[in-house]
């Protein structure tokens, strides 16, 4: 009989709004339960350390240069980890699923950097820690990215969802997983397809008091500038960018510098949801898999224009459902996942893949710091 471990995961995201925190218990192979799941929002000087650091960030270069920065900040952000899981109550003997908070991803020079110090969380809460599970995948030839299509594979054999099947996670970034064979983890494909909220949320919060457009309002206020959304379609078809992860450093949004706010939103919203959906329907095509449903989840679901839209710039004749319809709470599916890929790390088995990542073989990801 194989062991139940019960795992917390602590995931933040390129929004770095704050942090998702969910228990689970689970064998680490073929099964688990959700228990808890809990938002927790970053103090404002967090939140504005963590975006400040990131338009700083842009060579690996400058990982040097501003250390003393994503120092102080690492072990502010650590900290405020510590007391989320203190606030659980957990016995010693949880296992601690600790992502960070990424500052720079650049897979081409084998670098992907978490702020997150797994020595210091592992001090402060006397738990065992599993974190930087994207260095191993790298170090294979990997991107480090996408980590959660092992955990969507288990979503989809645990609530028996019809095959073949494709999750759309829209976060910061875009990212999907055709699930097409229930017993066979190697036949998963994964990879990000664009942005997904980070150039809605840039905009949004650098021209105005809000983080993102809630529900699609704002966008739905404004009207898109034809000329620019056209121009912008243009350039990203013919950019020379060729990878399965990206970084927010890979999208600006100089391109619609001019437009009012509400205008921008719009063209922003239209411009993501054209890459999205242009994208979904050529992985899907690509799959050669008669996929019938796209299960959403991530925060941008709840952005009914730009899931509208999405809809209207993909290939035709394909069910959207939200993952939550599974009774399945769609903003916490990344935190239990690295709940559920620290289990994995500790006993040994791989939490990536080459259709995934693009590594070598199946790797094993994750360091251990242990009491």
């Amino acid at each position: 009989m194989q062991k139940n471990w019960i795992s917390i995961g602590l995931m933040s995201g390129t929004s770095g709004d704050g942090v998702d925190a969910s228990v689970i218990r689970t064998d680490g192979t073929n099964q688990y339960e959700s228990i808890k799941d809990k938002y927790f929002e970053f103090s404002p000087n967090i939140y504005k350390d963590i975006h400040n650091l990131k338009e700083k960030i842009h060579k690996t270069q400058h990982l040097e240069l501003y250390k003393n920065e994503i120092n102080n900040l690492e072990r502010k952000i650590t900290i405020f980890h510590a007391e989320i899981i203190k606030e659980f109550n957990l016995s010693e003997d949880t296992l601690i699923g600790f992502h960070g908070q990424t500052i720079y991803h650049n897979p081409k020079e084998k670098i992907s950097k978490q702020l997150g110090n797994g020595n210091l969380l592992n001090q402060l809460t006397n738990m065992n820690v599993v974190y930087d599970f994207r260095k191993n995948d790298i170090l294979n030839g990997g991107e480090g990215a996408p980590l959660t299509p092992i955990f969507h594979h288990l979503i989809s054999l645990q609530y028996k969802i019809d095959l073949p099947v494709c999750f759309l996670n829209i976060g910061g970034i875009s990212n999907i997983t055709i699930v097409k064979d229930g017993g066979d983890v190697s036949k998963l494909i994964s990879k990000d397809i664009g942005p997904g909220n980070c150039l809605i949320d840039t905009w949004v919060r650098k021209n105005s008091k809000d983080k993102f457009d809630r529900d699609g309002l704002l966008a739905a206020s404004g009207t898109r500038n034809e000329i620019i959304f056209e121009q912008a379609q243009e350039l990203y078809a013919n950019r020379d960018i060729k990878k399965r992860s990206f970084d927010i450093s890979d999208f600006d949004i100089s391109f619609i510098r001019g437009l009012n706010f509400e205008d921008g939103v719009t063209t922003l919203t239209d411009f993501t949801a054209s890459i999205i959906g242009e994208e979904l329907s050529l992985s899907i095509k690509k799959s050669k898999e008669r996929i019938q449903n796209i299960l959403l989840c991530g925060g941008g679901r709840k952005n009914k224009i730009l899931i509208k839209k999405i809809k209207e710039f993909s290939t035709p004749k394909i069910n959207y459902e939200l993952v939550d319809d599974y009774k399945i709470n769609g903003d916490f599916i990344e935190s239990q996942a690295f709940a559920f890929l620290a289990v994995r790390s500790v006993l040994g088995l791989p939490i990536s893949f080459p259709n995934t990542t693009g590594c070598k073989k199946p790797c094993v990801g994750g360091d251990l710091i242990k009491n």
